[in-house]
């Protein structure tokens, strides 16, 4: 579903990152409006063009939306998706997380900005938006889609809310809800788990015919940004 940027601000920007200069595409409404922040961070097929639809679809909402590109150190996202994965496997996982804490810095010092920032992410980076909700302690929100959990004696460092989306039929995956929810509960942070029956992992990728879930990844939006519309506007 392609989301219409007429009315948005769309440009390719780079940020100083833990490896250097990260290249990442930013999207807003137009207007000199202050908007809180978003960082959307992509599966392991990079900055590929379906998130970039996303990002659109994040800055129709009102938001100042982010997407960096993981693969920046690499060279950046190729056209083919598939060597995408393979890079991806390639990447230093703390400074790739580091990257990421400097995209929510980003975001927050902006001079458009409000100065509240949430993160979404999916698949790899449901996992990687799970470890932000860990490293950044000013983090407001945090809405990992079908993410790998941050390790249990990790999440009472969490300071933001989470909305936690989870596919009924991705059993490798939904094995460590359990241990993450019973540590979210000692820690007493807040959360919120929603369960999408029959839906595989993936399920919000509409360029994936043979993950999509239309049902699944609808609601799973609505709710989305209701949320953050909770968290970061009010």
């Amino acid at each position: 579903m392609d989301q219409p940027s007429s009315a948005l601000q769309t440009e390719y920007i780079h940020y100083s990152g833990a490896t250097g200069k990260v290249r990442a595409y930013l999207a807003r409404p137009k207007g000199d409006a202050k908007r809180p922040g978003v960082v959307v961070i992509h599966e392991n097929q990079g900055l590929a063009p379906h998130i970039e639809d996303v990002i659109r679809r994040v800055a129709a909402e009102g938001f100042l939306s982010l997407a960096p590109d993981a693969l920046s150190p690499l060279g950046g996202t190729p056209q083919d998706l598939d060597k995408a994965i393979e890079m991806t496997k390639e990447l230093d996982g703390r400074s790739t997380l580091e990257n990421y804490l400097a995209a929510v810095q980003y975001l927050k010092t902006h001079p458009e900005s409000t100065g509240k920032v949430g993160v979404i992410g999916f698949c790899w980076g449901g996992r990687m938006a799970n470890l932000v909700a860990v490293n950044a302690p000013d983090l407001t929100a945090a809405v990992p889609f079908y993410g790998q959990q941050p390790a249990p004696e990790d999440v009472p460092k969490i300071k933001a809310t989470l909305l936690l989306h989870y596919a009924g039929l991705d059993e490798k995956i939904n094995a460590g809800i359990a241990a993450y929810e019973a540590a979210l509960k000692r820690a007493g942070i807040a959360y919120q788990i929603h369960m999408y029956a029959g839906a595989k992992h993936a399920f919000h990728n509409d360029a994936k015919a043979d993950r999509y879930h239309q049902e699944a990844a609808r609601l799973a939006w609505k709710r989305t940004v209701e949320f953050l519309s909770q968290k970061l506007k009010e």
